[in-house]
């Protein structure tokens, strides 16, 4: 089953209160997402192999530990989930960045795909799937299964704030694929909205409607 990692650190706990907050405007608001997505990326990249190499200092041979040529990728679901691909590439600018476009049937409420493009290599490439909000899960499953689709086969999903229903649908659909966030909200309301979450991150960044 899909573990769930929940970062409590100060500085996420701290930022996060003032995303939330509706008196936040647009260029706040995108700064702190963007804050908030490089210090998860710290966290999140803590297992990758480390490999040991010998350097020169300016004063002696010595040995010293590189990252093991882990190929990453950056996966964000339009249009919310860009708002955070810049704070993870401070962090990792090497990495491979794709995309996935989903938007909801009017009639069905399910998800549609409109757009994927992926590294080419998306198969050997640890892919971290980002977007703000894991609310039903819908968006969430419907991106992943786009990418296994197109011979992904190790995914994380990052996210700043998930209600416990859309963490239980990945649980389900995805048991492979781990999820890292700020914090889990309370719950869903009747109309899918996390409370007491963050508003329409999309609008939120974008200043729209």
């Amino acid at each position: 089953m899909s573990r769930v990692y929940v970062f409590d650190h100060p500085l996420i706990q701290h930022k996060l209160t003032f995303i939330r907050d509706k008196n936040t405007g647009t260029k706040e608001f995108r700064e702190l997402v963007d804050e908030v997505a490089t210090l998860m990326a710290y966290e999140i990249t803590r297992d990758m192999p480390l490999e040991e190499v010998e350097i020169q200092t300016p004063v002696a041979t010595c040995k010293s530990n590189v990252i093991a040529g882990k190929k990453v990728g950056l996966v964000p679901i339009l249009r919310a989930g860009l708002g955070m691909v810049d704070g993870v590439l401070k962090l990792i600018p090497a990495a491979k960045v794709g995309h996935v476009g989903l938007y909801r049937d009017p009639e069905t409420l399910q998800p549609v795909e409109y757009y994927v493009k992926l590294p080419s290599d998306v198969a050997e490439r640890e892919l971290i799937v980002i977007d703000p909000m894991l609310a039903t899960g819908g968006s969430a499953v419907a991106a992943i299964e786009a990418l296994k689709k197109r011979g992904a086969k190790n995914l994380k999903l990052m996210c700043l704030i998930a209600a416990p229903e859309g963490i239980k649908v990945i649980q389900d659909e995805h048991p492979d694929v781990d999820i890292f966030v700020a914090k889990v909200d309370e719950y869903l309301d009747d109309h899918g909205y996390i409370i007491p979450g963050l508003g329409d991150a999309g609008d939120r960044l974008y200043g729209t409607k």
